[in-house]
């Protein structure tokens, strides 16, 4: 726990506009992304048919996209971020892992690797200053 306040405290000094911006462009993504995979549902289904045989298989393809929809919303208004990020980490990390598995789209891949990053940042740096997160603090 105070590890997390400590990287708060930073993360609040050092709380800048493009930084605040890539937070809720982040978040904006994924939340169309979530959009996305709910009304093509079929191409959802498609990205993991070379993990079909695993167990739960149907469970992820039902976690996929209210994960990104509801974490989407959370990251881009800076609530609960990092919480928000460690739900979709595993998500990434799957698309990142079905490129190497199925068919190798380049575009899909640097698409995945880059938000992987852009995730893997947020959650130590937070919501920073321009967030619900740190106005709620500053309520209290």
């Amino acid at each position: 726990m105070i590890t997390i306040k400590t990287l708060n405290k930073w993360a609040n000094n050092h709380t800048y506009l493009p930084i605040n911006m890539l937070r809720i462009a982040l978040g904006i993504f994924l939340f169309f992304k979530g959009i996305d995979f709910m009304t093509n549902s079929a191409m959802l289904v498609e990205l993991f048919k070379p993990m079909q045989n695993m167990a739960g298989g149907m469970l992820i393809i039902h976690y996929v996209a209210p994960a990104h929809l509801i974490g989407g919303i959370l990251i881009a208004t800076g609530l609960l971020t990092r919480w928000a990020i460690m739900a979709q980490i595993p998500i990434i990390i799957g698309a990142v892992v079905i490129n190497f598995k199925g068919e190798m789209n380049s575009m899909n891949l640097t698409l995945a690797l880059i938000t992987l990053f852009a995730c893997a940042f947020f959650l130590f740096y937070g919501s920073g200053k321009s967030s619900l997160d740190y106005y709620f603090k500053m309520q209290q």
